[in-house]
């Protein structure tokens, strides 16, 4: 009999006996072939029991001793818009595959990771990410972790919970997590049993609020006893599982804890960010040079091929922004962050580097970079020679331009929001998952409603990588605070409309007539090109957000000079943007049921089935 690729799946399993005791026993003249440690077994079977049949898949390959555990991992519990801005598909699970000694399981070599979507074929960066993750932390637990070890950890097991509650309930909750030690000298793999010493009483019951275990086990419903999480924000993601069920069950365990802020953290050093106002939607590099070195050579910048090909409209509108704020008098309050870019004559040094900054170098890179109206009329690599033979820094800057941007913005198509009279329109969703979820909670709450945010677009460079936030008093304020601090919205278009306009030494907002005349003379006036074309043909632009705010207390109303105090109120939705001094119509309202409706509408097209 062949059996040098076996590999056994749930439907295999689920039949007779036969079949079963094929997969788990040793039968007749294939025992030297098929032997496999009984803990592997054993946690093969932990992670049926306590996720489903269908969790787990093997394929065995006897004759040289390996076997392959594939653990999928249900991800259905990202929000729709952040999982079309990570590349992945929510509705598949992700498949961890991890390929064991057959015979000696954690006592043979540490295994090796492969991470992937069966149908996300290219762009599955958030593979990359998570499987560098899990390779460190399974580095980390192989030097401790042995059958042994484990054996003496799981004879341990529930000799502390309430006798009334069965196993099976049990192992279909528990989600316990003891801390990370922070003596490197400690080992690494921590016992549940070791936390005994606190005592019952110390320990609380919380609902299973960790939506990516929720949504994966048999009974989500259960109440488990956890310990307290962690005092450092997005300490509790890194915390290490309990090995109670097994080293599969593990890093199952560990991998959902990760995946939901996983841009929480650098894709190359996998610390916490070092951004000024925390985590954004889309995983990045942090700013640390030996992250951006390593960043530049794990082919992650290689996308920007495809994000001009597929986004050519929003990589224009990046780079028109980045120019916007590089010419601004303003750029070294507001050109933030500055470009850390390798140079590509010497991956040793930095051509552009934060600490040092050159803006004038910076600045002929940048007119170097072809329009990308171009750019779409021809091969990329005959583009991006072309462009290295102007300057060899302005594809570089142009990668980091694109890979950078830690918004998702996508150009809405005809189905957009007519009254804003612009075809440059643009679904933009910044805030990271954890915002939106504690904005989503605060909406069940107070309600929300919608309004328009007025910033020039030299503002707008920084808003996509450091998120919306409240500049009152500080050295990024433009305009003064007569209101107070707060991020400042209006419901009536003509506002927002005078505050995007003011920037590049313009400090008198126009006046509601003012605008309404240049509104009513732009579309009068016969148009040398038409409105509908794809790229944006002119540096003289204005733009407008149209935000969706919590309408609790908190929100100040002056007439219709709105005030929010706390930023995890306000989300972006929409961007629009205006050439020529041309602007929308001055007299919308946001209030307005009609409006609201039309607004209501296409987020029900954009947003959730985007």
């Amino acid at each position: 009999m062949d059996i040098k690729g076996q590999y056994w799946t749930d439907d295999d399993s689920d039949g007779d006996n036969e079949s079963e005791e094929f997969l788990y026993g040793v039968q007749g003249t294939c025992a030297a072939d098929l032997y496999r440690h009984p803990q592997l077994d054993a946690d093969i079977e932990a992670v049926k029991e306590i996720y489903s049949e269908n969790s787990v898949s093997i394929r065995e390959y006897g004759t040289i001793d390996d076997v392959d555990i594939d653990l999928h991992i249900n991800i259905s519990f990202l929000d729709e818009e952040v999982s079309t801005a990570w590349k992945v598909l929510r509705t598949e699970p992700i498949v961890l595959r991890l390929r064991f000694s057959l015979s000696q399981y954690l006592d043979g070599p540490e295994p090796s990771i492969e991470v992937f979507q069966p149908s996300n074929k290219e762009g599955f960066g958030l593979g990359l990410q998570l499987k560098k993750i899990l390779g460190m932390f399974t580095s980390q637990q192989w030097k401790h972790l042995s059958n042994d070890f484990l054996k003496t950890q799981q004879e341990k097991r529930q000799s502390w919970f309430k006798s009334s509650v069965t196993i099976k309930k049990f192992r279909a909750g528990l989600s316990i997590f003891s801390p990370i030690p922070k003596s490197p000298s400690f080992p690494i793999i921590q016992d549940s049993m070791l936390k005994g010493k606190l005592g019952v009483p110390e320990l609380r019951i919380n609902r299973l609020m960790n939506r990516s275990i929720s949504c994966t086990m048999k009974n989500p419903k259960v109440e488990v006893f956890g310990y307290p999480p962690s005092t450092q924000v997005g300490g509790h993601c890194k915390n290490i599982p309990t090995l109670e069920y097994g080293f599969l069950v593990q890093i199952m365990k560990y991998a959902e804890q990760r995946i939901p802020t996983l841009n929480e953290y650098c894709v190359v050093c996998d610390e916490q960010h070092v951004f000024q106002n925390g985590s954004m939607l889309k995983p990045a590099v942090c700013t640390r040079e030996l992250c951006v070195f390593s960043f530049y050579t794990l082919g992650v910048m290689s996308g920007a091929a495809e994000e001009v090909a597929t986004g050519a409209e929003v990589v224009d509108l990046l780079v028109a922004m980045c120019r916007a704020a590089l010419e601004s008098p303003r750029k070294s309050i507001i050109f933030e962050p500055y470009p850390s870019v390798v140079d590509p004559s010497d991956p040793k040094t930095l051509a552009f580097n934060p600490k040092k900054k050159n803006y004038e170098r910076l600045q002929k890179a940048l007119d170097s970079v072809m329009s990308i109206r171009e750019m779409t009329q021809g091969s990329y690599l005959e583009i991006k020679k072309q462009m290295d033979k102007l300057d060899p820094l302005a594809h570089p800057l142009l990668q980091w331009i694109i890979s950078s941007n830690r918004s998702h913005i996508v150009k809405l198509p005809l189905s957009r929001l007519k009254f804003m009279h612009t075809s440059h329109q643009f679904l933009l969703l910044s805030s990271p998952p954890a915002k939106e979820a504690r904005f989503r909670t605060a909406k069940k709450l107070y309600g929300s409603t919608f309004a328009f945010h007025g910033s020039h677009i030299e503002n707008w460079h920084s808003i996509l990588r450091n998120g919306l936030v409240n500049a009152s008093y500080t050295k990024l304020q433009l305009h003064g605070a007569a209101y107070g601090k707060g991020i400042y919205l209006s419901p009536i278009s003509s506002i927002s409309f005078g505050y995007s306009g003011m920037g590049k030494g313009q400090h008198r907002m126009p006046s509601k007539d003012e605008l309404v005349q240049r509104y009513n003379r732009m579309n009068t006036i016969p148009q040398t090109r038409s409105i509908q074309s794809r790229f944006l043909q002119s540096r003289n632009l204005n733009c407008i957000a149209l935000c969706e705010v919590i309408t609790s207390k908190d929100l100040q109303k002056h007439g219709n000079i709105w005030v929010c105090p706390v930023s995890d109120h306000v989300c972006t939705r929409f961007f629009f943007v205006y050439e020529d001094g041309q602007v929308g119509d001055a007299n919308i309202n946001t209030q307005d049921p009609k409006i609201q409706k039309e607004i209501m509408r296409v987020i029900g097209t954009q947003v959730y089935t985007n």
